[in-house]
């Protein structure tokens, strides 16, 4: 097995605000190897972001609040760093491309100085090489390095994304945190982003964190997968693991809520009722008050997490069924 490149152990997340506490993320538990890309799929609200930002240490405090746990990287405890020292390692060994290009660029400078600005902070060269790596970038992502002069405005949404993944990627970082890379994009603009980012990881040997809720676009891209539900991974396992041997109720009821071209059923079986409230956790399972096999134990005990096969990791008492 190859080594980890970074190792989440029993991250907890908490925002604080004057009407509640928001338990984001409760004792997560995750590890990336080297070269790998692992998808973070769930429903909105499940943690994934908070997550991502967390091992940034971009969340804003307050109200965020790390409340336990440890996020190794490079065998150092991320959570124990200073600012300063944490500003080294943003955009320099862990980069992250934002949910929406849109917001993450800046609307008064030119594209190309705002990838510029990034490889001259973290590699101390001179003002020609920076813009010489940035033009580079440009072109590895498909854009002419003719429009390095050009402001975001002048881009299309597909092509502001290329720019972001282009900025996230300019100091070839370890770690990739791509929080929903393909969100607004029509479908032909998501192949090729994800065939960019296929491309660039295999190019570069970066390892890849893919926060998504589209299940097609884990089977193309990820090794591994990870499932979240109310701040907590519920399943965990390679692809063939969570695709042909799906074993928690949540799982199964993402697939049965995906339409099948080859299905003769009239509708599709969505997952009934609503993600628990995050100020007001219940006792026992998370996913109790959803799951058609939720019994009085489920309700009043935390499943323990244990492992159904080699490697596949699930949080539930009844779990290995299939869907009924």
């Amino acid at each position: 097995m190859a080594e980890n490149i970074i190792e989440i152990k029993d991250l907890v997340v908490e925002y604080h605000t004057d009407e509640a506490v928001i338990h984001a993320v409760n004792g997560v538990s995750l590890n990336v190897r080297k070269g790998e890309t692992i998808g973070l799929v769930g429903e909105t609200g499940a943690g994934k972001t908070t997550i991502a930002r967390a091992i940034m240490r971009i969340l804003q405090t307050p109200p965020a609040k790390f409340c336990g746990g440890e996020i190794i990287f490079d065998g150092e405890d991320i959570m124990k760093k200073s600012e300063k020292e944490m500003r080294k390692i943003r955009g320099n060994k862990i980069a992250m491309i934002f949910q929406d290009p849109m917001t993450a660029l800046n609307p008064i400078e030119t594209v190309g100085f705002q990838i510029a600005e990034a490889v001259k902070l973290h590699n101390k060269c001179s003002k020609a090489e920076a813009e010489r790596r940035a033009c580079d970038m440009l072109e590895m992502v498909g854009i002419p390095m003719d429009r390095f002069r050009e402001y975001p405005h002048q881009f299309s949404g597909g092509m502001k994304q290329r720019v972001v993944i282009a900025m996230a990627l300019a100091c070839n970082p370890e770690l990739l945190l791509a929080d929903e890379p393909t969100t607004a994009l029509d479908v032909t603009i998501q192949a090729q982003v994800l065939e960019m980012i296929q491309t660039l990881k295999d190019r570069l040997g970066t390892s890849v964190v893919l926060i998504t809720h589209d299940l097609g676009v884990v089977a193309e891209v990820c090794e591994t997968v990870a499932v979240a539900y109310a701040g907590e991974i519920v399943e965990y396992g390679t692809v063939e693991d969570i695709f042909d041997r799906t074993a928690h109720p949540y799982t199964v009821g993402l697939f049965g809520s995906l339409p099948k071209l080859d299905s003769t059923e009239p509708r599709l079986k969505p997952i009934k009722g609503l993600m628990p409230d995050p100020s007001q956790l219940p006792e026992g399972c998370p996913f109790a008050e959803r799951c058609p096999k939720a019994t009085e134990q489920c309700r009043t005990t935390k499943p323990p997490q244990h492992e159904v096969t080699p490697g596949h990791m699930v949080k539930c008492f009844h779990a290995g069924g299939e869907e009924e």
